[in-house]
């Protein structure tokens, strides 16, 4: 049985995997750590390419690289907070390592390595058997699970990490624990989307959500609903219009998501500075 083209366990796998990328982009966009997801799907690339190079299962790659990286930047950028410059050596050093496992797999020649490279950029949410479904399902249920338990911290930390340091909360211990979410979330989310789009499903439902909402709950529910009616959306889109990937489909969808929170407050913004330049002023 089959739902938009797609079997029951991936489409249910594909509603988490959107859910969570929604829940920890929220963050994301708060944190003003949007940078951080790309440099997550170039690690989470580099790691599927790499693990193909040496004879080994690209999600071993996939979760050990990105984890690992995630940690690293953490250590790297001290009391829980990763400044851009940072984030761009890390990405520069390892989409090196990556270029080179591309290179080792394109001098192997086999039909079957080039396919899983192409499938850490693009994605394929049809490759998604009942196994990786199930999996999938487990590891969002546990990102969401310790997202909505450190919530209220975060939040806090997220926004003022001094005054919350000073409140005796563990900012960098926080800030820890929400790199290696996300690495997971990347990853996993990596395999659906793709590397190169797993930024539009992250970032612009969390977006949209920001402007829609200034209130952490109702926001984080906002941008879970929002990324996981891009998915679904997408996926129909894309079963109605076969050339279309269902994975470009699904970030197209989040993104005009975005523009459709964005535009009407820079419509309204504008109405008022013609309104305001058409009040005569004081002689």
């Amino acid at each position: 049985m089959t739902i938009l083209l797609v079997s029951i366990p991936t489409f249910l796998a594909l509603t988490a995997i959107a859910a969570v990328c929604g829940l920890v982009g929220w963050f994301a966009v708060l944190r003003a750590q949007v940078f951080a997801v790309d440099a997550m799907s170039h690690f989470a690339f580099t790691g599927a390419v790499a693990a193909v190079a040496f004879s080994i299962d690209p999600r071993v790659g996939l979760f050990g690289l990105t984890l690992c990286c995630a940690l690293l930047l953490v250590a790297l950028g001290g009391r829980g907070r990763v400044d851009d410059v940072t984030i761009g050596i890390a990405v520069t050093w390892v989409l090196g390592l990556g270029v080179l496992a591309l290179a080792v797999v394109a001098r192997g020649g086999a039909a079957g390595e080039g396919a899983t490279a192409a499938v850490a950029l693009f994605g394929d949410i049809s490759g998604i058997d009942t196994a990786h479904a199930v999996t999938a399902i487990l590891i969002a249920g546990a990102v969401a699970v310790v997202l909505v338990a450190i919530a209220r911290p975060l939040v806090f930390a997220s926004i003022d990490p001094g005054v919350a340091r000073s409140r005796g909360l563990p900012v960098a211990m926080l800030g820890l624990m929400y790199f290696v979410v996300l690495g997971g979330v990347a990853a996993e989310a990596t395999q659906a989307v793709g590397a190169l789009l797993l930024i539009g499903l992250v970032s612009a439902p969390a977006g949209a959500a920001h402007r829609l909402s200034g209130r952490p709950y109702r926001g984080m529910s906002l941008a879970v609903g929002i990324a996981v009616g891009s998915a679904w959306l997408g996926l129909w889109v894309s079963a109605e219009i076969p050339s279309v990937a269902p994975s470009s489909a699904i970030v197209g969808v989040a993104a005009l998501a975005f523009a459709a929170a964005v535009l009407p407050e820079r419509l309204r913004g504008r109405r008022r500075g013609v309104m305001g330049s058409a009040v005569p002023g004081p002689r």
